[in-house]
């Protein structure tokens, strides 16, 4: 019996989460291992809160129950201060660096936090990593492969229930043809900033 990993991806609408967590649950499948996948919208398509949980192995549903996630992927870094309560010492976050300023902060309805102040937050309750995943993903060819990139560095954490291989020919095989170098050049970029973290 697989061990249970309770993975929570974070961020706002048009970043991509949605499909990681997607690839996430189609590359557990393909390693054979039993997979729910929940995702929860904020309340504008792009802009807005969303959340989406990957359950794998030993699990009965797709909700991570509090104090159990094994990594928080993040594709903001303020967004993670949401999902703390998840969280437990060893939980493993990652985030990428770049703040994206939520639609209430530019109507001045709100301050964007510190990025030191959200970082010591994180550090209080878990292990950070942080990664400047849209460097990495221009490098690879494209801005919209960050959340590839961030695939990869999740599955350079060593808490996937299987090897960043399957993820990467889980990706490959989602993803049309002619972009297929480009994913890959991004998935390896993240693999190794958190290897270098």
């Amino acid at each position: 019996m697989i061990k249970k990993t309770s993975i929570i991806l974070s961020g706002v609408g048009g970043q991509g989460i949605i499909t990681a967590a997607t690839l996430l649950g189609k590359a557990a499948m393909k390693a054979g291992v039993m997979v729910y996948v929940s995702e929860v919208h904020g309340m504008a398509q792009r802009g807005g809160s969303v959340l989406c949980t990957v359950r794998m192995g030993d699990v009965s549903g797709a909700l991570v129950p509090s104090g159990t996630a094994d990594a928080i992927l993040s594709m903001e870094p303020s967004e993670t201060l949401r999902y703390l309560h998840y969280v437990h010492k060893k939980t493993k976050i990652i985030t990428d660096i770049t703040p994206l300023i939520p639609f209430t902060v530019s109507v001045g309805m709100d301050t964007y936090p510190d990025l030191k102040e959200v970082y010591r937050d994180i550090k209080q309750h878990a292990e950070l990593y942080t990664i400047d995943a849209g460097a990495i993903a221009r490098d690879a060819g494209a801005l919209i492969t960050k959340n590839t990139v961030m695939l990869g560095a999740l599955a350079a954490a060593g808490v996937l229930p299987f090897t960043p291989a399957i993820l990467l020919q889980t990706i490959l095989e989602n993803i049309p043809k002619k972009f297929e170098e480009m994913n890959k050049k991004a998935f390896e970029g993240g693999l190794q900033a958190l290897r270098h973290e």
